[in-house]
């Protein structure tokens, strides 16, 4: 029988299951983090392109173009020298073809290359100036200013504002008046003016009688009747019309002699083409012109 201090100590063994697939540390952090960067950056690039000139971008891709200097020769070794040797005359193959040098140097080409867009940009430049009309005159310039302010201090006539336009064109001075809706300035199919448009002629002729510019005058109407006119249509409606503003402006103090032309144009001049039966394209368009006056002082005083 054993004894009782004899016994031999339990030995446990304990077995750990390793699991694939744990933590594997934050590099996919890092990687994020770079391609999110990359992304703004891309993003970036893109919306500093759509804000830039084409100024500016024809700049970049110019700094981005290769030159001919920089476009390097396959003839030879394609080394550096191109089957070339460096010796105290200079660089020397070793027969007797002597390397090609080039042209001109790039600071010479990006020279021409810059006088050459500086002529383009100057000669599109006043291609363009040409194209715009030439200064206003600066009496024309008062004449639209004082009348503003004879509309606008007369009460009677500043409630018609909206109806009287002014545009300084390379023609001249364009006053405008026009048609509203409800407020015709000429009875229904006749060349009869309502009083208050007859005031605002009169107003008109008052401020240019003092210009030494010729007139112009055109009537114009709407398309109502134009496709089925009788004897007495838009044409003669729009001619009688402006022959009734030159009296106006006539009794307005408006020499004889300057008058150029009147006019009628009937539809076919709208101010609206989009919409032919707007009551804003019956209108009177007096032309103050951009010349001095080239008829006698005193021509048909007689009228």
């Amino acid at each position: 029988m054993a004894k009782k201090g004899d016994e031999k100590p339990s030995i446990f063994i304990k077995k750990v299951k390793k699991v694939a697939g744990g933590h594997h540390g934050g590099a996919w952090k890092v990687a994020y983090a770079d391609f999110v960067t990359a992304m703004m950056a891309f993003f970036m690039l893109l919306w500093l392109l759509s804000v830039s000139d084409k100024v500016t971008l024809q700049g970049l891709a110019d700094y981005f173009t290769p030159s001919n200097s920089t476009m390097s020769n396959s003839s030879g070794s394609g080394s550096i020298l191109a089957g070339t040797a460096m010796e105290s005359e200079g660089a020397k193959s070793s027969g007797s073809v002597t390397m090609a040098m080039p042209s001109a140097s790039p600071q010479k080409e990006s020279e021409a290359e810059q006088a050459s867009m500086e002529s383009q940009s100057q000669s599109a430049s006043s291609s363009w100036q040409t194209k715009l009309p030439p200064q206003p005159d600066a009496k024309l310039l008062q004449a639209e200013d004082e009348l503003k302010s004879a509309i606008q201090s007369t009460p009677e006539l500043n409630r018609y504002k909206d109806q009287i336009s002014m545009e300084q064109t390379p023609d001249g001075l364009r006053i405008q008046l026009v048609d509203r809706d409800q407020r015709p300035m000429f009875r229904p199919g006749t060349a009869e003016l309502y009083p208050f448009a007859e005031r605002m002629m009169r107003v008109v002729g008052g401020v240019i009688q003092g210009l030494p510019n010729r007139i112009s005058i055109q009537g114009h109407t709407d398309s109502t009747g134009a496709q089925s006119e009788s004897l007495y249509g838009n044409w003669e409606l729009s001619a009688d019309r402006a022959n009734a503003s030159r009296r106006a402006l006539r009794s307005a103090g408006v020499p004889v002699d300057r008058f150029a032309e009147v006019t009628g144009r009937a539809s076919t001049d709208p101010l609206y083409p989009d919409d032919p039966l707007r009551p804003e394209n019956r209108r009177i368009s007096v032309l103050i012109i951009r010349e001095a006056p080239v008829m006698a002082p005193n021509f048909g005083a007689t009228y």
